[in-house]
C-alpha cells in the first residue's frame, strides 16, 4: 500500500468528516420526528470512521491504476457531496436542500463504485459499503424532511 496516497485520501476524509463536529445534530434535530428505524445516535461516527477509512483505501488502490482518471475524478465529486451535506442539513435546517444534495451523493458513490470496480473488483467491493450507507442515510433524510414538512423552530 502506498500510506502517502492513502493518507492524502484520509485526509480529505478528515475533512469532510470535520463538517460533521462543526455542525452537530442537537437539539433542532432531537425535536425533530424521525423514523422508527433511526440508528441510535452512536452508530453515525462509528460507521462514518469505517466508511472513511475504506473509502481512503479504495481510493488509493485505483490512484495508483492506469486509466483511473475518471474514478477519481467520481471520488472527488463523492466527497466534496458529502462535505456539503451536513452543513446544509444540520447547519442551515434545510431538509429538503439536504435530500437534493444526498440524492447527488448516491449517484456520485454508484459512479465511484462501478468505475472503481472496473479497474480493480476489490476496491470496488472496499466502497461498496458506502453505497449501502447512503442508501439508508438517503431513506432516513427524505423520512425526517417529509414527517417534519414545517421543520422544527431554533
Amino acid at each position: 500500500m502506498d500510506w502517502g496516497l492513502f493518507l492524502t485520501f484520509l485526509g480529505a476524509c478528515g475533512a469532510a468528516a470535520a463538517t460533521g463536529a462543526m455542525f452537530k445534530p442537537g437539539d433542532w434535530y432531537d425535536a425533530l420526528s424521525k423514523p422508527s428505524w433511526t440508528p441510535p445516535d452512536w452508530v453515525f461516527p462509528v460507521t462514518w470512521t469505517v466508511l472513511y477509512v475504506l473509502m481512503a483505501w479504495s481510493a488509493s488502490r485505483i490512484a495508483q491504476l492506469p486509466g483511473s482518471g475518471q474514478a477519481m475524478g467520481f471520488w472527488a465529486l463523492q466527497i466534496a457531496f458529502n462535505t456539503l451535506w451536513t452543513p446544509v442539513f444540520f447547519g442551515l435546517r434545510r431538509m429538503g436542500a439536504g435530500m437534493v444534495i444526498i440524492l447527488c451523493l448516491w449517484a456520485a458513490v454508484a459512479l465511484t463504485l462501478v468505475a472503481f470496480w472496473r479497474l480493480d473488483w476489490l476496491s470496488g467491493l472496499i466502497f461498496a459499503p458506502y453505497l449501502v450507507w447512503v442508501t439508508i442515510a438517503s431513506a432516513l433524510n427524505f423520512s425526517v424532511w417529509r414527517r417534519n414538512p414545517a421543520g422544527v423552530p431554533a
